[in-house]
């Protein structure tokens, strides 16, 4: 069974940049639908990234467009999200998942990981 594991979390001010990590196990990130989502207190959680694997492209939300890229390493088998100019409405737990159906076209994640805290102060 698939398993991901985020990690690269942490502390940063306005305008600064954080890279997040997620390894998987149990199956090859090049197979998966892979993505990006992230919880903010007390709110719903969102979308941010994807890749998907059926024309290798990629996909943004767009409060984090042209900020954030979401990238793999098929021989690693990780999957990273670079965050750049970071904002404090950017402060959230991120969590990777893992998606290997489509339903009515839609991907559906069904494999998540632990999920890693991103603070931005000021």
């Amino acid at each position: 069974q698939v398993q991901l594991v985020e990690s690269g979390g942490g502390l940063v001010q306005a305008g600064g940049s954080l890279k997040l990590s997620c390894a998987a196990s149990g199956r090859s990130v090049s197979s998966l639908a892979m993505g990006w989502f992230r919880q903010a207190p007390g709110k719903e959680r969102e979308f941010v990234a994807a890749l998907t694997w059926t024309d290798s492209g990629t996909s943004y939300a767009k409060s984090v467009k042209g900020r954030f890229t979401i990238s793999r390493d098929n021989a690693k088998n990780m999957v990273y999200l670079q965050m750049n100019s970071l904002n404090p409405e950017d402060t959230a737990v991120y969590f990777c998942a893992a998606g290997s159906r489509r339903v009515a076209g839609a991907i559906q994640y069904d494999v998540w990981g632990q999920g890693t805290q991103v603070t931005v102060s000021s």
